[in-house]
């Protein structure tokens, strides 16, 4: 009998280990999935819980999101409480290593130039504020460097084996995006320190970006629809200071928008905030090619 168990668990060690063909990268949003796509490369499979066409303020778990963070290696989420709707899913998948502190944790924000931290008392009557800042910074290209690293040292702490590699991939994705930002500034010149105004607090990061500068928004407070009132006080000021353009996100009505174009001549963009907003952005990069590209086009001096 203990010759048997003894053969039996000679048996068992000699059983080879099935390593897995990738490494499992959940992100929240379409914009953090490209990047830790040009990061870790082959070495990864990356899915995005998100879609870049919907308000990632309201984006709605599913069962589905359950079971793709239970298989996750890595969770990357944009953070400052912007995709705060993953919280019940991560206690759901009851996966140990991307729960908050943990090797598979990586919360992108680190290190982030944040605009806009709210200071003082802090209430619902001033709408829709993020305590940490604003949230949308992946909007500043620069910051996809920020982002990129901290997907790289995420990936490096789970998989230092792969260092090199992804330290190699990680260096080639800031040098095109070098590359690129300094093609897209030349290319926004024509609009340097020109009013412009926006309707959600989605573009300060963009506008920092490309030296425009915000003189209002359409929203009176973020997350609060424009009254009939505030909006006649917009439309004269637009016809005194003159925008250049109007800056929108695709998932919102264009009916506001459109409107206070139509009666202050300015010209009225509706832009995509995210990787796969529209079907020509397929990357992080191609997002600002799209952008600046609509702005030469729509907004032409």
């Amino acid at each position: 009998m203990i010759k048997k168990y003894i053969t039996l668990i000679f048996m068992i060690i000699a059983i080879p280990v099935i390593a897995k063909d990738k490494i499992m990268v959940v992100t929240t949003t379409e914009d953090l999935a490209s990047i830790a796509k040009s990061v870790g490369g082959e070495k990864i499979e990356v899915v995005s819980l998100s879609k870049g066409w919907q308000d990632p303020h309201l984006v709605e778990p599913r069962p589905s999101m359950v079971m793709q963070l239970r298989k996750a290696d890595l969770l990357v989420k944009i953070g400052m409480d912007l995709d705060m709707w993953i919280d019940g899913l991560i206690d759901a998948a009851r996966n140990k290593n991307i729960v908050y502190g943990e090797k598979g944790y990586v919360d992108v924000s680190v290190g982030i130039s944040v605009l806009e931290k709210p200071e003082g008392k802090i209430d619902a009557s001033m709408g829709d504020i993020h305590l940490y800042g604003n949230p949308h910074y992946w909007l500043n290209p620069e910051n996809g460097k920020v982002i990129g690293k901290n997907i790289l040292e995420g990936l490096i702490r789970n998989y230092p084996e792969f260092k090199e590699e992804f330290g190699n991939n990680y260096k080639k994705f800031c040098a095109g995006l070098d590359n690129k930002i300094e093609v897209w500034r030349k290319r926004l010149l024509p609009w340097k320190n020109t009013p412009v105004v926006i309707y959600h607090q989605s573009w300060p990061y963009f506008s920092d970006f490309a030296g425009l500068k915000i003189a209002a928004t359409i929203e009176p407070k973020p997350g609060i629809p424009p009254r009939p009132a505030y909006i006649r006080e917009l439309i004269q000021f637009m016809k005194k200071e003159k925008p250049v353009m109007i800056l929108q996100e695709n998932f919102y009505s264009e009916k506001t928008g459109k409107m206070i174009s139509s009666e202050t001549g300015t010209p009225f963009l509706i832009l995509p905030p995210s990787t796969g907003g529209v079907k020509e952005v397929k990357d992080y990069a191609g997002l600002f090619d799209y952008i600046v590209g609509e702005i030469e086009k729509k907004a032409a001096r």
